[in-house]
């Protein structure tokens, strides 16, 4: 009897242990690559290229870009420690295989990066930005920018100039960057600096995106005080312009997205300066720049939406578990004169949570199933030892 009781613990371990490892290992690595493997680069469609380019001036290939939003890597105050290896897990997983498998040449993250960073001493934001190095690495063929969320540095009343720019110099990210590749032209702008008031922050920021409209104008041939410089353009092609804020709009009402925010907060109206840029500053943006594609982050769904009949506009979702249950981000192919997006979706933490759940239970039932004879020997023998 004690062997045959010894054999059964010794079999039902190591068969809980296989399959419990099993299951560990499909959902914490394999699923990542099976869910990402079913989204693909876009393919551009020749009817949508913009005709006022010339093509004739450019001959490269097109650039792949990568978006995320809203990582909120969480701080030593916030959050539970499981919680923090948890989501950091995912997003390095997620962040680590959309790599491997797209190969994008450029990645921009679209603010709150940080969950903490507005809150955090110089030695906790030095850890943050170890930790997301750490996790968002990239080979070195590929190009990775950042720019400021109402979380890395604050809103706009409780930015100061120390905050502001201890971001700038740790995560190399002023409020305005151009960064131009193959011809397309990202313009990233800090979104907590577009407030008008003639503030520290709000006055050079103006001062920057007023250039570059002028950079863009002078490769169109349309301004008259063009000099030669170092940031001479020598491709026209319309802007995509990025930023942490969507642009104004009533509310999330009109989005329709599968990421979209759920119904009972759908309709809450947003306050500008708050959930999104003000009017003022929205039309501002579009008029000195005509983008011809805005992606930006912070209210942590999806959405999709037209400005002045062909600017799209692409709200992407928090790139963590902890702030939505199906998280996702973009893909983009550009040319000077066309681009093409597609919407990837990472694993739902529920169907993981249900794998989980569901395999626990079956192990038993199947052990059980497997064993009960076995147990209703061991407890006869025992009960007639007696």
């Amino acid at each position: 009897m004690y062997l045959l009781r010894k054999n059964f613990y010794y079999n039902f371990l190591f068969i809980f242990a296989i399959i419990s490892i099993s299951v560990l290992f499909f959902c914490e690595y394999v699923i990542y690559y099976i869910v990402l493997s079913q989204c693909n680069w876009p393919s551009l469609d020749p009817r949508k290229a913009d005709l006022s380019v010339d093509s004739s001036k450019f001959n490269e290939n097109p650039v792949r870009a990568m978006f995320i939003s809203d990582t909120h890597l969480l701080g030593p105050k916030r959050g539970h420690w499981f919680d923090k290896l948890r989501r950091e897990w995912q997003m390095y997983r997620a962040f680590q295989t959309a790599v491997t498998i797209y190969k994008p040449n450029i990645i921009f993250i679209l603010g709150d990066i940080f969950d903490e960073g507005d809150w955090s001493n110089d030695k906790e934001f030095d850890n943050y930005v170890s930790r997301f190095h750490s996790l968002f690495s990239v080979p070195d063929d590929v190009r990775l920018y950042t720019m400021a969320g109402n979380h890395d540095i604050g809103f706009h009343y409780a930015i100061t100039p120390y905050t502001n720019q201890r971001f700038v110099n740790k995560m190399k990210a002023p409020s305005v960057r151009r960064i131009s590749s193959n011809g397309n032209h990202f313009i990233l702008i800090n979104s907590m600096a577009l407030e008008g008031d003639g503030c520290f922050l709000c006055k050079s920021t103006e001062i920057a995106i007023n250039k570059i409209a002028e950079q863009l104008q002078c490769a169109k041939g349309k301004h008259n005080n063009c000099t030669k410089s170092k940031d001479k353009l020598s491709i026209y092609s319309r802007p995509i312009l990025l930023q942490h804020y969507p642009l104004y709009r009533v509310s999330d009402e009109i989005c329709n997205e599968p990421d979209e925010a759920p119904r009972e907060i759908k309709s809450l109206q947003f306050r500008e300066r708050w959930e999104c840029l003000s009017k003022e500053a929205s039309k501002q943006l579009l008029d000195i720049l005509n983008p011809r594609l805005v992606i930006d982050g912070h209210t942590h769904y999806g959405c999709r939406r037209i400005h002045k009949d062909d600017i799209l506009e692409f709200t992407i979702p928090s790139f963590s578990w902890r702030n939505i249950n199906n998280p996702s981000f973009l893909l983009g192919i550009f040319t000077p004169n066309n681009f093409s997006l597609s919407k990837c979706y990472m694993p739902v933490e529920s169907t993981v949570i249900l794998i989980y759940s569901t395999n626990i239970a079956g192990i038993f039932v199947y052990l059980i199933i497997k064993y009960i004879p076995k147990i209703i020997l061991i407890i006869f023998c025992k009960i007639k030892s007696r």
